[in-house]
């Protein structure tokens, strides 16, 4: 793959057949990179394009193919794919460094690194084909990649927080994913660039928006006159369990919940006007 370091690719080049498949696999990976047409990958991937696995060539599988279609945001492809094949594509594709095949999700941690935000919602569509609620939820929570791997122990949502993807985010709440990042949004907001600050609210805030209820974080108590100038008291208050939590954050909660799309649906006045911190994102 385009990707392997010079010395790992001494070690696969190995034999002429095995170079042969580095070579299709390239000539494929710049394909999709060009854009061109679903069919004219799809000829490539069955019939021309191979990997090598257990010491012999193998055709490219369409969750390898996704892959590819995410990086480079071929929406097109990426549609086709997930159409024909719905929640397979979305299976782990076995590693080519270790050759082990983990049980996470790698297809949701790609999409939200490159910020794939259409992908990733033609995803959340082809996870509801699965026949048991409790395993896409279970795959919503997985983690991505292997040990090796930059983004391995995280999940998709703890990711997109990590990076400030907050419409990565909404997707992944909205769909089921366990808000499990408050803490680490919370010191992002802190540590963030000024220039990503804005991103870093409205992950702070759409976290808010899914927590079923306020958790004890040491850092409020710490700190409390800091935290409190940055959430505002009623949100403070409310995650320290002095009180109940705000009105306009019980009704915009139910808003979020039915759909990413509700909340950018409000006036253009109400969009604008309220003295909640968390109400920022709009």
């Amino acid at each position: 793959m385009p990707w392997v370091l010079s010395s790992q690719m001494e070690h696969l080049s190995s034999s002429p057949s095995q170079r042969e498949c580095e070579r299709t696999a390239f000539s494929f990976y710049c394909a999709v990179r060009e854009q061109l047409p679903v069919w004219l990958l799809e000829d490539m991937r069955c019939m021309e394009v191979f990997c090598w696995e257990d010491g012999q060539p193998r055709a490219f599988l369409p969750s390898e193919a996704l892959l590819y279609a995410l990086v480079h945001d071929h929406q097109d492809y990426a549609r086709y794919l997930l159409n024909r094949y719905s929640v397979s594509t979305l299976r782990a594709p076995r590693c080519s460094f270790c050759c082990c095949r983990n049980n996470g999700a790698p297809h949701l941690s790609v999409a939200v690194r490159y910020d794939r935000v259409t992908i990733l919602s033609m995803m959340m569509e082809a996870l509801k084909d699965c026949d048991i609620q409790s395993e896409w939820r279970h795959y919503l929570d997985s983690c991505g990649g292997c040990s090796h791997v930059a983004d391995s122990g995280k999940t998709a949502l703890q990711l997109a927080v990590e990076l400030s993807r907050p419409d990565c985010l909404l997707l992944l709440l909205v769909h089921g994913a366990q808000p499990d990042g408050l803490d680490l949004a919370l010191q992002r907001l802190v540590s963030c660039d000024p220039t990503e600050r804005r991103h870093a609210q409205r992950c702070l805030d759409f976290l808010l928006l899914f927590l079923p209820k306020p958790l004890a974080l040491n850092c409020l108590q710490e700190e409390p006159q800091r935290w409190q100038s940055l959430l505002g008291t009623e949100v403070f208050s409310w995650l320290c369990g002095l009180s109940p939590p705000p009105l306009l954050l019980q009704s915009l909660r139910c808003l979020a919940r039915s759909g990413p799309d509700q909340i950018n649906a409000l006036p253009s006045f109400l969009q604008r006007s309220s003295n909640l911190h968390f109400y920022s994102f709009f």
